[in-house]
């Protein structure tokens, strides 16, 4: 029933104003001002609570739509992508019907009527003025109708924002909240992501491709360590089976760069994969290849037995 509390306050409020005219009847409207005051308390009184109840309606069935798209599950890309459609069409809908409701609630009350009616008379000067001082606020809005249309992003897609790697945890229609990987939130404005570059790592699939780079000595057995990789590998669940792949991808003055590539099911699965074979790949260099760590040679010749020779 808890769900369903403020349901029910709405559709109270509003059979309370359908049925007790009565109670009205007692009050002394010569306390007001005039008297259509106390018809346009009434009247604004019905258009919030019938707001009230359609915004209540509507939550209600989008929790009842989303609890057949489980979010939590593996493979959750479609999911995630009816989330992010449904919450944010929702808060589109839900402003839509609030500015609505006060529109028609300043619209019967006589006074701002006429103002209104004046204003739109002269609205030339006074348009532009608005529009300048709310430019960006209208700018976020559609920004996050086309975030919603478009779906760069997803909820609880992994993306890199502002040099930070995290999940997206809300999508509102003025601002994005990212959950960063350490628990902070960095929050920011939706045109952002419509104005600068991001990564954006589950954006078709969740699976991923992770680099690990070591830096050895020219002597190192590249068959050795191919084989202790995919050992490697075979022995841990991080892996899911598809990448294995280890290329020397440059030779300097002093060492070998060498690259490790790896697959995963998702980000943080890449990331804890790749600090494993980060680990163990120099440790088994360390234990059969010592003489194969970077090292700087200095070679000292003697002049006078190289004048003799």
């Amino acid at each position: 029933m808890k769900k369903y509390s403020r349901l029910l306050i709405s559709l109270t409020l509003l059979i309370f104003l359908l049925v007790a005219k009565p109670i009205f009847s007692f009050i002394d409207e010569s306390y007001f001002r005039d008297d259509s005051t106390l018809g346009i308390i009434k009247h604004a009184l019905f258009i919030a609570s019938v707001s009230w109840i359609i915004i209540e309606i509507l939550r209600l069935f989008k929790k009842r739509l989303l609890k057949q798209y489980d979010i939590s599950s593996e493979d959750n890309l479609k999911s995630r992508k009816l989330h992010t459609q449904i919450n944010l069409l929702e808060k589109i809908v839900v402003f839509i019907i609030i500015l609505s409701a006060i529109g028609l609630i300043l619209l019967s009350i006589e006074s701002i009527r006429k103002v209104g009616v004046g204003i739109f008379a002269s609205a030339g000067v006074v348009g532009i003025i608005i529009g300048l001082s709310a430019q960006k606020i209208v700018g976020a809005l559609l920004a996050g109708i086309q975030i919603a249309i478009a779906q760069p992003f997803r909820v609880d897609d992994a993306v890199v924002v502002e040099n930070e790697w995290g999940w997206i945890e809300e999508i509102n229609l003025t601002y994005i909240v990212v959950r960063i990987w350490d628990k902070r939130r960095l929050v920011l404005p939706t045109t952002y992501f419509l104005e600068k570059p991001f990564q954006n790592w589950t954006r078709t699939t969740a699976d991923i491709i992770g680099s690990v780079f070591i830096y050895t000595d020219y002597r190192i057995s590249f068959d050795a360590l191919r084989k202790e990789l995919t050992r490697l590998l075979e022995s841990t669940d991080l892996w899911d089976g598809d990448v294995n792949v280890l290329q020397v991808t440059d030779s300097k003055e002093s060492s070998l760069e060498i690259r490790i590539l790896v697959s995963a099911k998702n980000s943080p699965t890449a990331w804890d994969l790749r600090v494993f074979i980060r680990e163990k790949m120099i440790e088994f260099i360390q234990k059969n290849y010592p003489e194969s760590l970077p090292r700087t040679r200095v070679v000292l010749e003697d002049k006078e037995i190289k004048a003799k020779g």
